[in-house]
């Protein structure tokens, strides 16, 4: 893009826009201009089950730490098998976009849901809290094959020009669905204990599977024919190395930043001696803002481009991170949650709807599955960054130094996805 709106698809009589080094334009495989699924279709079919497997992921998260604690584990050691199911998610990644390769979309999510089932009984059944830790990186693995195959699948099936609106309220639904998680299972664990957060998660396991059964049929939803077999993921690494360090270090740090908010915040209120239903309002309210701005954000990358979404919100992010040091009551915590709620809701869907632009025609799911790795390192890394420079410093040059990850991240997403304009109509 150079000043002008992004097209994303060409109008009829159009040439296709020239490639720009790390940057792919919609494949025909995907569809051109009225081909694919509308935001309608995707409804009951994707959303829906989506956003019931997320209030499982939901349910579970707030209970593993004290799951390990009731075993013995001390608060550090709880708090890393808290992280083991970001750890298996990263572990998971990669073979889950070789499974979609082999197998197909769908195939792969019933797989992952059918085997984090077990998963989550061995978490209730755990005798100790090494078994405890690898029944959780196994849930992990599992959330890894769903969302890598779903990313595959909504790439191939959406209307290019609808792409990033799907994706972003695919991220959404995500969103509202680990945030009302621990809502649905608190019932559950106020009459049965703990461990039915695991049989809540189990269950929408299970009811997700079912919906996924609804799902329309695509032509890339299904095996490879005999005699097509998929390139090798060293193949597609190799293939597609140049949007992989470029693009592939931004969205590292979008993930990082997106999880260091999650931190800070109630760090940064602990440190005010706010009191913890306070702090616990302020993050509901930064939450709130993000969760309502995720269908603008897809609208606002589809019909300007996607640097029209990406480069405010990660100077938004950054802003907020860097001027944390100087809330000193609630109001300033406030508001710098709700910047952080606009920053992050703006970037709704950014990952899943780069990484689509960008998957080659040939090896796509192997391709999401590395570029799922990115966003789940950065993800995983940003609060260890945070506590790093905490131990190191103080609290106040962690956000700082967010703050200044927040601009490299605007920086490098802004350059590498320019995309020149269509060429004018001819005759």
């Amino acid at each position: 893009m150079t000043g002008g709106r992004e097209k994303p698809v060409p109008r009829a009589g159009q040439q296709e826009p020239a490639p720009v080094p790390g940057q792919r334009q919609p494949t025909p495989e995907a569809g051109g201009a009225g081909a694919g699924l509308t935001m309608r279709q995707l409804g009951t079919a994707v959303y829906l089950p989506s956003g019931v497997y997320s209030v499982g992921v939901g349910a579970v998260a707030p209970v593993v730490a004290l799951s390990a604690t009731e075993l013995g584990a001390s608060f550090a050691v709880a708090a890393v098998v808290a992280g083991m199911v970001g750890a298996g998610q990263i572990l998971g990644a990669v073979p889950a976009g070789m499974l979609v390769a082999r197998i197909g979309e769908r195939r792969t999510m019933l797989a992952g849901v059918v085997l984090s089932v077990p998963a989550l009984l061995a978490c209730v059944l755990a005798p100790h809290v090494l078994v405890l830790a690898a029944a959780v990186v196994v849930v992990g693995m599992t959330a890894a094959a769903w969302g890598v195959a779903r990313h595959a699948w909504m790439t191939e099936a959406v209307r290019p020009e609808l792409r990033a609106r799907a994706m972003s309220t695919l991220g959404g639904v995500g969103r509202i669905g680990t945030f009302a998680g621990p809502f649905v299972s608190s019932v559950a664990v106020l009459l049965i204990g703990l461990d039915a957060a695991y049989l809540v998660a189990a269950a929408c396991a299970l009811l997700a599977a079912a919906l996924l059964l609804l799902l329309p049929a695509v032509p890339q939803d299904r095996p490879p024919r005999t005699g097509s077999a998929a390139p090798r993921l060293t193949e597609v690494i190799r293939d597609n190395a140049r949007p992989l360090r470029t693009l592939g270090l931004g969205v590292l740090l979008v993930g990082a930043l997106r999880a260091s908010r999650q931190t800070i915040l109630p760090l940064w209120g602990a440190s005010l001696g706010l009191e913890p239903a306070t702090i616990s309002l302020i993050y509901g309210i930064s939450g709130g803002v993000d969760m309502l701005l995720f269908y603008p954000a897809g609208k606002l990358m589809d019909r300007y481009g996607r640097r029209a979404g990406a480069v405010p919100a990660m100077i938004l992010l950054g802003l907020a991170f860097a001027l944390l040091p100087l809330a000193g009551d609630v109001a300033g915590l406030t508001a710098a949650g709700v910047l952080m709620g606009i920053g992050n809701g703006l970037s709704a869907g950014l990952i899943l709807t780069v990484g689509a632009d960008v998957s080659p025609a040939a090896g796509r799911a192997q391709f999401l599955g590395v570029w799922r790795v990115f966003a789940d390192v950065g993800t995983g890394g940003g609060p260890l960054l945070i506590g790093a420079v905490t131990a190191v410093a103080s609290l106040a040059a962690s956000a700082l130094v967010m703050g200044v990850a927040g601009l490299v991240a605007a920086g490098l997403l802004g350059y590498f996805l320019r995309r020149p304009d269509p060429p004018p109509v001819s005759g």
